[in-house]
């Protein structure tokens, strides 16, 4: 099972990804890849769900102890995480063979991506802190997935989109859909072959990396300048000590 850290962030409307809609291109690109960047253009998405602890806020309103609590399922680079977990679940055992340890480890990398950015945004209630440790968590995992198709790529001497190619802009394109689920790629995953499989996994991974590393900007800024659940703790209870009276 494959874990780990690395980073994420949030924004606030995000929208990305990519595949040409006849796929039948897809699979006669020989382009050796940067294709890290094939989720990345000049429209880069952004989260959803607004940061934490900034909702519903202004100067000129009392802080909360405790922000609203976070909903996942409204943050695009959760909804990118589910698909990119049902392709590689039907991928890993389509075309692994049986018994091989990749499979489970492709999968286990793919939830653990998914699950650590939902267990994160629910984590935020009470711990920025530990949203941050398991947003990273959930980036490094994601990371480790993309490996694991580029490996499948690179041995079987299949080819990786660029970044610019046609596939990988059509992907781009899809992923600005809303809102992101299986469905939206089900015609093309069981449609075409490994190769345009794997490389649709490798940009919306790419895309869901970009928008966790978007989000931890963004955590880690939220942290150092309103600090975690302590710091809002001792803010609001010398707030109300300070009350003039009657109010």
């Amino acid at each position: 099972m494959k874990n780990a850290g690395k980073n994420e962030n949030a924004g606030k409307n995000e929208r990305d990804g990519s595949y040409e809609s006849h796929a039948s291109h897809a699979s006669h690109s020989s382009h050796s890849s940067h294709s890290s960047h094939a989720s990345h253009g000049p429209n880069d998405p952004q989260e959803f769900q607004a940061p934490q602890g900034s909702q519903g806020t202004s100067s000129c309103s009392p802080e909360r102890l405790l922000p609203p609590r976070g909903d996942y399922q409204t943050l695009l680079s959760y909804q990118k995480s589910e698909v990119v977990y049902d392709i590689t679940f039907r991928f890993a055992h389509q075309y692994l063979t049986r018994g091989d340890r990749t499979i489970d480890q492709m999968i286990q990398a793919a939830r653990s991506g998914k699950q650590n950015i939902l267990e994160g945004s629910k984590a935020a209630v009470t711990s920025k802190e530990t949203e941050i440790k398991l947003t990273s968590v959930a980036r490094a995992s994601l990371e480790e997935l993309l490996e694991d198709y580029r490996d499948f790529l690179r041995v079987r001497d299949l080819a990786q989109w660029e970044k610019d190619s046609r596939q990988a802009s059509y992907v781009r394109q899809l992923g600005r859909e809303s809102p992101q689920t299986y469905e939206l790629y089900r015609g093309i995953v069981e449609s075409r072959p490994r190769e345009v499989i794997a490389n649709i996994a490798i940009c919306l991974i790419h895309q869901t990396n970009y928008l966790l590393d978007r989000r931890l900007r963004r955590l880690e800024q939220d942290f150092v300048a309103g600090g975690g659940l302590r710091e809002r703790m001792t803010r609001v209870r010398l707030a109300q000590r300070n009350k003039p009276p009657g109010k």
